[in-house]
């Protein structure tokens, strides 16, 4: 077994510790030796080597500089503890190697930086709580009683029922794929009538919003519901066909796969937190009471903060704006900026009420095991990394049933995209546009051009790099292992492998 030197080092030992100096200053076998990992791993050898010091420092340091026998414990019932006269003496060098600050270019994103964030959580919770206090100072309380529920709320009656009625196309779909199942259709019929049934499923709750004199939060309620029984419908429809083909097929990717069709994997799926169709989906071992009644807590919780922003902020101010485009550039530009910080609160409370409470919450009463619904976006490098990240669902539907059904049919890459944000833009005007009966495109319009931005952001990081450091810095066992697998020690990893779980495994041999 041979260890590098980790550098440098050296430090008068009177005992056991110079047997580790001595490992320490072996050489490092050569690069091109057989070892764990490929020559295309790399970690930074002066961040490892530093921490591999400080262990070594840790176990060795405090012995060998007292000197020998001058290191004993304080007494049988203290614990073990160092007798502290025999400790840190005067003669002991206190500056052993070269180091950088922690806030140093080299070495800021090579460290956790948890305290910073807690103090740049508790000025935001200092500065918002004093803005919330002078608004209530200043305006009163603007919540009006009848905020979450009146009596005109009554007339929204038919898009209720509306919602109800949408259990229909569900069931007709599965009709049809039960008929093809019995070979009583042949596949152009299938894919005829899913056609139908899916343009129908759009156009029915267009047409009752349209028709109905309903408050804007029912009608995007309905609008969201209608899109996603859309996408699952799309999704059950392409995915039988799929299985059909594979079942049919004599060249079969994999031999297990059989056509069926179950309507309680159908009830599941329209009920489960996904829009990807399986005929059997990973499964969690039972339902969690407490966290879910505390998950609910918070959902109310955050959703009342969010109901008390746009009542007590947003809609002040664009009641009492005038038109940006009619008046003083100056003043429009003021208005859109100190619109920003409340739509920016908004829409955080949006996405974790939704993406991460609501969702997990109905993942957990269906034991619903796959719960990855969105991704670190906040890390994301380019505006094509966030649209891959910060919607899990979704994104899994568009390469599923759109983009990569499109490179199989020869499709280019860069249509196929388009074509997957032309589909997100226009379920992005149906939410906004019908409910405000406003058809202006801009919904579409702010999706679309999207496009460019994806591809600018993604030229920009070729050219110059990201912006965002993405280093993942462990600490203990994880970091040192890993300094050991990139210089070959395979003896020391082995055994420091073997101690990990598969996760910690996976993750330090990738």
């Amino acid at each position: 077994m041979e260890i590098l030197d980790s550098g440098g080092v050296t430090m008068p030992t009177e005992n056991g510790g110079a047997d580790l100096d001595t490992l320490r200053h072996r050489k490092p076998r050569s690069d091109s030796s057989n070892g764990l990992l490929p020559d295309s791993v790399t970690v930074s050898d002066a961040d490892v080597r530093d921490r591999v010091d400080s262990a070594v420092e840790d176990t060795q340091g405090k012995a060998n500089l007292a000197g020998e026998n001058e290191i004993r414990e304080s007494g049988g019932e203290a614990g073990g503890n160092v007798d502290v006269r025999y400790t840190y003496r005067p003669s002991v060098p206190a500056h052993r190697r070269v180091r950088e600050s922690p806030l140093s270019s080299d070495a800021i994103f090579k460290q956790s930086h948890a305290g910073l964030f807690n103090l740049c959580v508790v000025v935001l919770v200092a500065v918002n709580s004093r803005l919330i206090i002078e608004n209530l100072m200043k305006y009163g309380w603007l919540i009006r009683t009848d905020f979450w529920f009146s009596s005109t709320s009554l007339r929204d009656w038919p898009l209720f029922m509306c919602c109800l009625s949408l259990s229909i196309f569900p069931l007709a779909a599965f009709t049809v794929e039960k008929l093809v199942l019995q070979k009583c259709i042949s596949e152009p019929v299938v894919i005829i009538l899913h056609i139908i049934i899916t343009m129908t499923e759009v156009l029915y709750p267009v047409y009752v919003t349209l028709r109905c004199d309903s408050a804007f939060l029912s009608g995007v309620t309905l609008m969201l519901l209608t899109c996603i029984v859309w996408l699952k419908l799309v999704s059950y429809a392409h995915t039988n066909y799929d299985i059909r083909t594979l079942a049919n097929s004599s060249d079969k990717a994999n031999p297990e796969v059989s056509y069926y069709v179950s309507l309680k994997s159908l009830a599941y799926f329209m009920l489960a937190p996904t829009l990807c169709y399986q005929p059997s989906y990973p499964r969690s071992p039972c339902i969690r009471k407490g966290w879910v009644a505390r998950q609910f807590a918070k959902l109310i919780i955050f959703t009342g903060f969010m109901g008390f922003i746009i009542e007590q902020y947003i809609n002040p101010i664009v009641r009492n704006s005038k038109h940006p485009l009619k008046g003083d550039l100056l003043y429009g530009v003021e208005r859109v900026l100190k619109l920003s910080v409340p739509n920016l609160y908004v829409w955080l409370c949006m996405f974790y009420c939704f993406f991460h409470l609501w969702l997990n919450i109905l993942a957990e009463l269906l034991c619903f095991g796959d719960r990855e619904f969105y991704k670190d976006w906040w890390n994301a490098k380019s505006v094509g990394d966030y649209w891959r990240m910060w919607n899990m669902p979704v994104h899994k539907w568009m390469v599923r049933h759109v983009y990569f059904p499109c490179l199989r049919r020869n499709i280019p890459k860069v249509p196929a995209i388009i074509l997957a944000f032309l589909v997100s833009a226009v379920f992005h005007e149906l939410c906004i546009a019908v409910p405000c009966r406003l058809f202006k495109l801009w919904a579409f319009l702010g999706i679309m051009f999207q496009v460019p931005l994806v591809f600018i952001t993604n030229y920009l990081q070729e050219r110059f790099g990201s912006m965002v450091c993405s280093l993942n810095w462990k600490s203990g066992k994880h970091d040192i292992l890993v300094y050991l697998l990139h210089f070959r020690t395979t003896d020391v990893c082995a055994s420091l492998l073997s101690r990990l779980d598969e996760p910690q495994r996976k993750d330090v041999i990738d």
